[in-house]
């Protein structure tokens, strides 16, 4: 039994590019609460955070880039190519990351936890699970996708495999193999095939797919079945500017979750939106002329942040397109502030609006909770 009484938890690893994150995702969207613990050993570092200046203290002050931020990348490169560098930086974080995790299962209110770490066997966080899921593909795959999705060059996306624990160990100690060779119509099968062998035969709160109403309008959850009408809506409310189709919506269901705004019995608009590592993104925000904002967006956004509030976030950030960034009041309504990614005051969610903010959009931020996981001290 895991360590936290009334939670069946889920172990999920794998080495570099096995798909983990996609799997995580899947799981989310079957109603698990899911736990990125490479994510928060990022945020432990960030200036201001309990493990910023340990690190600063052991690497010296090189490692900083021109904010006095830690440069993971400069970070990374000394680690990965030092093994007893890489123990020193994990000595610092893991403790900090173990308390966080703690946190965060604690206060789910989802009974299945899934967390995800690529050196959960190799740290206490094996004894608290359940059940271990590793991911897994051919290294010449993982290289590919480094290349292809992190921009590596072939001899640092080489490195990084090699860097890591054999994945023969991992697979040794799983009680569940995910294979992700290329379809996501293939993944979504075995993560569902997984789910439904693994976890006990009780409810597991998976997510309900009509989720709000009020007057004409309804909100609903969408699954990987609704990819073409996705696909078709957002192909036609983006006037082209962005062609969708249903292969591309699949693979964005590995990313993020969508809802559907339905009028009487007509798809009128669509919010994409993911949450990593505590933080709402809604990059996908398209509405009907048809559908006044003035009832439709409160009905979309207020369920995005709702669903955001069981996953634990700390923040919103939506990115609206033209059309959309002219209401101010209904924004103000909302209680969204228009900001830029520097003025958000914590660097975590800074990353985040770099990272999903499109080129030329506007950045809406409401703060969701206050009581922040990994406070400064």
């Amino acid at each position: 039994m895991s360590n936290w009484p009334g939670k069946y938890v889920i172990g999920l690893t794998g080495n570099i590019a096995t798909g983990k994150s996609v799997v995580r995702r899947m799981l989310e969207h079957l109603g698990a609460y899911t736990i990125d613990a490479d994510a928060l050993s990022h945020r432990v570092i960030a200036k201001g955070a309990p493990g910023y200046q340990p690190v600063v203290n052991t690497f010296g002050t090189w490692v900083l880039n021109k904010d006095g931020q830690i440069d993971r990348d400069k970070l990374g490169r000394l680690v990965f190519a030092d093994a007893q560098a890489l123990k020193q930086l994990e000595d610092i974080i893991h403790p900090y990351v173990g308390q966080a995790i703690d946190i965060l299962v604690r206060r789910a209110t989802q009974r299945v936890v899934v967390i995800e770490a690529i050196k959960l066997l190799e740290s206490g966080l094996r004894n608290l699970c359940d059940s271990i899921w590793v991911t897994d593909a051919p290294q010449h795959v993982q290289i590919e996708r480094l290349i292809r999705k992190r921009e590596m060059s072939p001899e640092m996306a080489l490195q990084r495999v090699h860097s890591q624990s054999a994945q023969k160990q991992k697979l040794a100690a799983a009680h569940m193999v995910i294979t992700n060779t290329g379809s996501y119509e293939n993944l979504w099968k075995q993560v569902n095939g997984a789910w439904k062998s693994t976890l006990p035969s009780q409810e597991t709160g998976a997510v309900p797919q009509v989720v709000s109403k009020a007057g004409e309008f309804s909100v609903q959850r969408a699954r990987p079945h609704d990819s073409q009408k996705i696909a078709n809506l957002i192909t036609r409310l983006s006037k082209g500017r962005r062609t969708m189709d249903e292969d591309k919506v699949m693979e964005a269901f590995g990313d993020k979750a969508f809802l559907l705004l339905q009028m009487d019995s007509e798809l009128v608009g669509i919010a994409g939106w993911q949450v990593e590592n505590l933080v709402a993104r809604t990059t996908d925000l398209f509405l009907d002329p048809k559908a006044s904002p003035d009832q439709a967006l409160p009905l979309m956004i207020s369920e995005m942040e709702r669903a955001s509030h069981d996953l634990q976030c700390e923040a919103s950030l939506i990115f609206p397109p033209i059309d959309l960034v002219g209401f101010d009041a209904v924004w103000k309504r909302l209680g969204y502030e228009r900001r830029s990614p520097e003025k958000l005051g914590v660097q975590a969610w800074t990353d985040a609006a770099n990272e999903s903010m499109p080129q030329g959009s506007a950045l809406f931020f409401k703060q969701l909770r206050t009581d922040r996981v990994l406070r400064p001290i």
